[in-house]
């Protein structure tokens, strides 16, 4: 259409629209005076039409009024619609909780919308969101903000109105709001730097679950069936670990997706690539008589000098650590000092002699802490150094409580627990004592009062 023919039709357009007012105009004129006639010649015609104007003067004068201070007066708050069967939330004010679901939705254009605005109905703001792409839909991962009154079964109640399905709910804290792809690159530079951070790092990238660490000597035909590039089923992975075996892990409660499963792969093979590193230099520990120490990583190259230091420890001494036969120790220590299966802090003397262990254990969803003191440093702060700075690595790891085993007359595990200045629960069961501190009010880790700390210049 030219701009000739749209001036035309606009032209005549106006020239309907002028006729249509003017013939109402006549028409009102006329009603007007047939009204006016009739109550002139009434009996009470002049007092009629004179009240009728002061009425029509009276209401525009109140709308112009009530138009003017309407305009000046905040807007007023919508209260959001309430999904079926839920109690409608204020939007602002009142506390919140953090929350992540994963919920699985079509494959199709809008659905993610519908799903927003389900939650949306409830007063619950999305503040991330992934995609796993399936292969009969979506699995959305979002981390929500809602109304501390709403209630579990509310959030996937809203989820199912919006057309999700196999709703996932957990309650999230502070930690998952970092956006993933800074918390992979965090892992991986995590990995990087250390090789004893594999597992911990999958833990972190994959939620809660359990990872267990066969080495190839035990892995025998199950090890040898895993590809190179891993096999994944359902809530299972298993994954070549670098260092000989596999890595396997289980999240029952949660299917892993495809996603998952390439990141996965991808710190596996970013371990691979980078090979052993070297184990960074510890920390030297002024005690109190004025002796150093040096406090630093272990692993399994430090094997040789922890028979060393079971052969110097008593009796008694290896049996409340180990809770078992003497003869039996040093068969648990490859499986500590190995990296896979958590973290372990050594102490030395200044000539070279191990004289205390402490071990980090991933147990599942659980976490164990367990200390070694050679009898003759026994008392002098270093085992309370060591358990100090584990609860810290295990806080750093996202654990939510840590356990010692011991016995209840082991009165310096006991005292080391207690200075911690955390929550313990104690559960005492055939003479074997649990104590369980949770880390939530951790306070920042520090060396002992009365030892100094600085840096080790070497290995």
């Amino acid at each position: 259409m030219t701009d000739e023919t749209i001036a035309k039709s606009s032209h005549r357009h106006h020239w309907r629209r002028d006729l249509v007012e003017v013939a109402a105009l006549f028409a009102a004129v006329a009603i007007a005076d047939s009204v006016a006639d009739t109550v002139v010649h009434g009996p009470d015609g002049p007092v009629l039409l004179w009240a009728s104007a002061g009425a029509l003067l009276a209401t525009a004068g109140f709308h112009t009024w009530w138009s003017r201070r309407r305009g000046h007066a905040p807007p007023a708050a919508t209260p959001p619609a309430a999904a079926p069967g839920a109690t409608p939330t204020p939007r602002s004010g009142g506390a919140t909780t953090l929350w992540r679901m994963r919920t699985t939705v079509r494959d199709e254009p809008g659905s993610l919308a519908a799903l927003g605005l389900a939650l949306a109905d409830l007063g619950v703001d999305i503040l991330s969101l992934q995609t796993h792409p399936l292969g009969d839909g979506t699995a959305d991962e979002l981390l929500l903000r809602a109304p501390a009154t709403l209630s579990p079964a509310g959030l996937t109640g809203a989820a199912a109105e919006g057309g999700g399905r196999d709703t996932w709910l957990e309650r999230a804290d502070a930690h998952d709001l970092v956006d993933v792809p800074t918390r992979v690159l965090h892992l991986a530079t995590r990995t990087a730097l250390d090789a004893a951070e594999l597992p911990l790092a999958l833990r972190r990238l994959l939620g809660r679950c359990t990872i267990r660490s066969i080495p190839s000597a035990c892995s025998g035909a199950a090890g040898e069936s895993v590809p190179d590039e891993g096999m994944w089923e359902g809530t299972v992975m298993r994954l070549r670990d670098p260092s000989g075996g596999t890595i396997t892990i289980d999240r029952p409660y949660l299917p892993f997706t495809p996603t998952e499963f390439a990141r996965a792969r991808a710190l596996v093979e970013l371990d691979a690539r980078l090979g052993p590193r070297a184990v960074r230099p510890g920390d030297v520990l002024t005690l109190p008589e004025g002796g150093e120490i040096t406090v630093r990583r272990a692993g399994t190259g430090d094997l040789d000098a922890a028979r060393e230091m079971h052969e110097r420890c008593s009796p008694a001494t290896l049996s409340q650590r180990y809770h078992g036969p003497v003869g039996d120790t040093d068969r648990y220590l490859h499986h500590l000092l190995s990296p896979r299966f958590g973290r372990t802090l050594a102490a030395y003397t200044t000539n070279g002699r191990l004289v205390a262990l402490g071990h980090l254990l991933w147990d599942g969803d659980e976490t164990e802490v367990a200390l070694l003191v050679e009898d003759a440093w026994q008392r002098r702060g270093v085992g309370g150094e060591l358990l100090r700075r584990l609860v810290a690595m295990a806080a750093e790891a996202g654990c939510g409580s840590v356990y010692a085993v011991t016995t209840a007359s082991n009165t310096g595990v006991v005292a080391a627990m207690r200075a911690l200045g955390l929550p313990l629960d104690y559960q005492v069961e055939e003479g074997t004592l649990v104590i369980t501190a949770r880390l939530a009010a951790r306070p920042p880790a520090a060396p002992a009062r009365s030892m100094t700390v600085r840096r080790a210049t070497g290995g």
